[in-house]
């Protein structure tokens, strides 16, 4: 499986890996460009399933981007999985360090710490 969505600001790439569904976002997330992921992560999300969210390519996220990633980790535990993060690094990064997001996610180092090159998540 694999799906992208191009907006001028934002992509996502959706692919199957080792068990898991990795959403792949680059550019600037907010407002204006959080529909494809939402899309990507309604449709990702599913019973007992794995979802990685790989933020390595993204420079921006604001709240909006913060809400949908979070309303999905509520979703994909109520339906008995997990969605994690990987590849958080500079402004994203502290953005989910000051609100106490990257508390409530598995955060890996990237996509490869996450898909089993080291037993769990780096914090």
């Amino acid at each position: 499986m694999v799906a992208r969505a191009d907006s001028e600001r934002f992509t996502v790439a959706v692919r199957a890996a080792d068990g898991a569904v990795v959403l792949e976002v680059a550019g600037e997330l907010d407002h204006d460009t959080v529909r494809p992921l939402r899309d990507a992560l309604d449709t990702a999300v599913a019973p007992g399933g794995r979802v990685l969210v790989d933020l390595a390519g993204l420079g921006f996220c604001d709240s909006t981007g913060l809400n949908v990633l979070l309303h999905s980790r509520l979703a994909a535990r109520e339906a008995g999985g997990s969605l994690e993060l990987a590849g958080l690094h500079g402004p994203v990064a502290r953005m989910f360090h000051i609100t106490g997001a990257d508390g409530l996610f598995p955060v890996h180092a990237d996509v490869a710490d996450a898909l089993g090159e080291s037993s769990g998540p780096s914090r």
